[in-house]
């Protein structure tokens, strides 16, 4: 493996989840922009993790709901819940105050406001529905674990060309604009693609897997849109609730 593409997948995985790695030699754009496009890699032991435990709960005769929080606990686990604390300090900033410096600093303290508590419960508790409607059968525990895999692609959004860092020093700033739009859309093409054949050999229509894909992608969209707007660019608060929205995006539309 190419040093540079071993450092970024190291970061990728030191940074997105709880297995131990050594950690890169350096963290510069370069080593960012690698990690951002394996960062859907680096999620698949998580994945698969999550999907042969919901799936075995559901043998075991667990209600199904049980099941699917027990698989997103398995996630908010295995990422030290790093991208729901992040969902839940976005939606704190954006909802704290119109005003650029106080929406940034309320994001920056960490404390859960109501808002974000009330983000956490919607977005777990969709997530976990669908997951108990997939996780019926062994297909669809594997679509749900390439659901997680391909969730992680939404980084590549976030830290396209065009997309601007909310502040100087922050964890946004190393990532933001470090990828080339085309590869963004290269990444999400094949991921609309492996989305489609995984349904199909799942027993579901092609077509569920490439509106999985365009769904995840416009709600991610659509929250960069609204964070440009507001704060200025995106944060590493931004990056964490871009996955999570991208996850239950793919869940409904799959389930």
């Amino acid at each position: 493996m190419p040093l540079e593409l071993l450092e970024g997948w190291r970061l990728a995985v030191g940074t997105l989840t709880v297995f131990p790695v050594r950690p890169p030699r350096r963290v510069d754009r370069h080593t960012a922009r690698t990690a951002v496009l394996v960062a859907p890699t680096a999620a698949v032991l998580l994945g698969g993790t999550m999907g042969v435990v919901g799936f075995v709960g559901r043998a075991l005769g667990l209600p199904a709901l049980v099941s699917g929080f027990l698989a997103v606990g398995v996630l908010a686990l295995g990422t030290r819940c790093l991208h729901l604390d992040g969902l839940s300090d976005t939606v704190d900033g954006l909802a704290a105050s119109y005003d650029r410096a106080r929406a940034l600093e309320v994001m920056k303290s960490g404390t859960a406001g109501p808002a974000g508590v009330v983000a956490l419960v919607i977005v777990i508790g969709v997530q976990a529905t669908a997951l108990s409607a997939l996780m019926v059968t062994p297909a669809g525990a594997v679509l749900a674990s390439l659901a997680v895999v391909v969730s992680r692609a939404a980084l590549v959004i976030c830290c396209a060309r065009g997309v601007p860092s909310a502040r100087p020093g922050g964890l946004g700033e190393v990532y933001a604009g470090s990828l080339p739009r085309t590869f963004a859309t290269v990444v999400w093409l094949l991921a609309g693609l492996a989305l489609a054949a995984v349904c199909e050999w799942a027993g579901l229509p092609l077509w569920r897997g490439v509106l999985a894909a365009a769904l995840a992608l416009a709600v991610v969209a659509l929250l960069l849109r609204r964070v440009v707007t507001r704060i200025g660019g995106v944060t590493g608060d931004v990056f964490g609730a871009a996955i999570e929205l991208a996850l239950a995006s793919l869940l409904v539309a799959l389930a």
